[in-house]
């Protein structure tokens, strides 16, 4: 049996560059690849092991507007919340949810993209 790496989320945009300047200067990413290079549609963003795939290609749909109980597109797995927490602040980013235990014992926090993309940065609580 194979081992698994890491997964990619493909989240449709509606504006790429905006997308990409979020998640480059907001969120600490870096941009792996943008193209096509005469008029750009797709990005691949990534930070560690960690990457998403946006694609402008229509209008947004997270989940919570398609679900009420569905309140989060993602979950990010980090080793430490309250650092990541800290250096977000530091950058200007708004929180969905502040740090804290949720519901699901899960320390961490969330944030919401320019596309209302909800991502969770978190780990298990002891």
């Amino acid at each position: 049996m194979s081992n698994l790496v890491f997964i990619s989320p493909f989240f449709i945009v509606a504006d790429l560059q905006a997308s990409v300047n979020f998640y480059v200067h907001k969120l600490g990413f870096e941009v792996q690849y943008i193209g096509p290079e005469e008029e750009s549609y797709f990005a691949m963003v990534g930070r560690g092991p960690v990457s998403l795939m946006l694609k402008s290609s229509g209008q947004p749909l997270p989940n919570h507007t398609r679900y009420d109980w569905a309140r989060r597109d993602a979950f990010i797995s980090v080793t430490d919340p309250d650092a990541l927490s800290e250096e977000f602040s530091a950058s200007g980013v708004t929180f969905n949810e502040p740090l804290g235990v949720d519901t699901d014992n899960l320390r961490g926090f969330s944030v919401v993209d320019p596309n209302g993309y909800v991502l969770f940065f978190g780990k298990p609580d002891k």
